[in-house]
């Protein structure tokens, strides 16, 4: 075995071993498993910084395409541990976690081959196209979580019925639209830059900005879709119930083209190339 399948093996059950804490320690309400939930995330984050780096170093520092995946499970991690820091949102983490952990283990098996783009362009293209659309995922999954906790505790509290322990250690619903709107205010521009920058490459690769892509028609669609929720929650002042269901559903749009599209749709954005 080697070093690199080891780090990847401890990775994996770091990431399970936090998602197992944040659930055990949320539904016990035990503050210490939720800790040691974040302190094993963060061990398996650091690991998987160094896989990403070896990855990167060894191609002549462009990710390699089959890393995607892996990529997009970093930066899903890397947006929680920023909500973690700066709001102190810790219940993100059951989002966060097993879906970081579902997507590292889904990149095994389409690791391979070397990245398609040219060296000159790899870092830009990388930064502007990919990234933003990595750091606008991570933020609609965190809106996404704090969606479903949101509509979940508002039918309760509406009908009264009674709370469970785990529900009773979840922040007010004031909270979780905090999320949301953070998520809607800063995911938006990233991800209408992700989109004008990949159309920008497109002219200069193939001379052309659309080809009638399913992942661009997709990605086309949800984009339409971010920009209304946008206006919504900015101009017309969305709050609540409608917002969260609105992110909730981006979300697993985005989800359906993630593995939908770019893995058994013929496509030239397929991470199997």
């Amino acid at each position: 075995m080697s070093s690199f399948e080891l780090f990847s093996i401890l990775v994996v059950i770091l990431y399970g071993l936090g998602a197992l804490s944040i659930f055990t320690g949320t539904i016990t309400r035990n503050q210490k498993l939720r800790t040691l939930s974040n302190l094993l995330t963060i061990t398996g984050f650091s690991l998987h910084s160094v896989l990403l780096v070896y990855a990167m170093a060894s191609n002549g520092w462009a990710l390699p395409a089959g890393y995607y995946m892996s990529m997009l499970s970093w930066s899903l991690l890397l947006i929680y541990f920023f909500m973690w820091w700066r709001f102190k949102l810790s219940f993100l983490s059951l989002t966060a976690s097993p879906l970081a952990l579902v997507l590292f283990i889904g990149s095994f098996h389409i690791v391979k081959g070397g990245s398609q783009l040219p060296k000159a362009w790899s870092g830009a293209f990388f930064g502007l196209h990919i990234g933003t659309l990595f750091l606008s995922f991570g933020l609609l999954a965190m809106a996404f979580g704090a969606g479903m906790l949101f509509t979940r505790l508002e039918r309760k509290i509406k009908t009264k019925e009674p709370l469970s322990n785990f529900e009773k250690e979840m922040p007010a619903l004031t909270t979780f639209d905090k999320v949301n709107q953070l998520a809607v205010i800063a995911g938006f521009p990233l991800y209408t830059i992700g989109l004008i920058s990949g159309f920008i490459w497109a002219r200069i690769e193939w001379g052309r900005v659309l080809s009638g892509d399913p992942k661009e028609i997709v990605s086309l669609g949800v984009w339409f879709i971010y920009a209304w929720l946008f206006h919504q929650r900015l101009i017309m002042g969305w709050r609540g119930r409608k917002a969260a269901h609105a992110a909730i559903w981006i979300f697993g749009i985005c989800m359906f083209s993630l593995i939908g599209i770019n893995i058994f749709t013929p496509t030239h954005h397929s991470f199997l190339q």
